[in-house]
């Protein structure tokens, strides 16, 4: 996950460092120079995800099982989405960005021999909505750095939350809705035509998602104190 992390966050400083060599220069003619002035303005955006779980154990897990703790591996998924902007003041936005994210996951559970149960594909499509604080930094030249954070609200259409099945036959059930908090930056690139701002956001659950099998004390759910969703995101906004 932290390798993750540092390679979305590089990404997205090299991409702005170029764009900003090749097209901002020192002293460049400014583009959208009322942009920002509208009360209210509109986009959408496309981007990337990387979602994790964090898993909470009590004691005794730790006592029986030692260092064997569940893997979570993640994969690249995707995002698209609207953006809806209000300015409150000069430097100051709230944002609504609902959005559809599609993500996948590999569990492994490495104190279970079972081959059958061993590892777990999961693929989960999620109805993101976050209200976000968006705090600007003075706008130079063409360029305008951010920060973002608020909270926001999932829906896991995945989730199987209301099935009677459980891991033992296969199902993985979770919580269908779960809040977060949210924490982030990004930069505004002002083109002639429209503004274009890269952004990187982690998203941290608060609540405990994971829905315990019938057994109390499963292999999979019973040595399991709280399961929450960790998760980047890198979108590319498009006003």
């Amino acid at each position: 996950m932290k390798k993750t992390i540092w390679t979305l966050i590089l990404t997205v400083g090299v991409f702005c460092s170029m764009q900003a060599q090749n097209m901002f220069g020192k002293n460049p003619y400014k583009n959208l120079q009322d942009w920002d002035e509208q009360q209210m303005h509109y986009g959408y955006f496309l981007g990337f995800n990387r979602y994790d779980f964090k898993y909470e154990y009590p004691q005794s897990f730790y006592d029986k099982y030692g260092s064997n703790q569940i893997q979570v591996e993640g994969d690249t998924g995707f995002n698209v989405g609207l953006v809806g902007n209000l300015r409150i003041m000069e430097y100051l936005d709230l944002r609504f960005e609902p959005g559809l994210y599609y993500a996948k996951r590999t569990i492994t559970y490495p104190h279970i021999n079972n081959p059958i149960h061993k590892v777990k594909h999961l693929s989960s499509t999620y109805i993101h909505m976050p209200l976000l604080l968006k705090v600007s930094t003075m706008r130079t030249g063409n360029i305008r750095p951010y920060l973002v954070g608020g909270f926001s609200e999932s829906l896991n259409l995945s989730a199987r939350q209301n099935s009677k099945e459980d891991n033992y036959t296969g199902t993985f059930r979770m919580k269908k809705w779960t809040s977060n908090y949210e924490l982030g930056f990004g930069v505004d690139l002002y083109f002639s035509t429209f503004k274009f701002s890269p952004s990187i956001r982690g998203v941290f659950g608060m609540q405990d998602e994971m829905i315990r099998d019938g057994n109390i004390n499963s292999i999979f759910t019973g040595n399991v104190d709280a399961l929450r969703t960790r998760a980047v995101f890198i979108n590319f906004t498009f006003h």
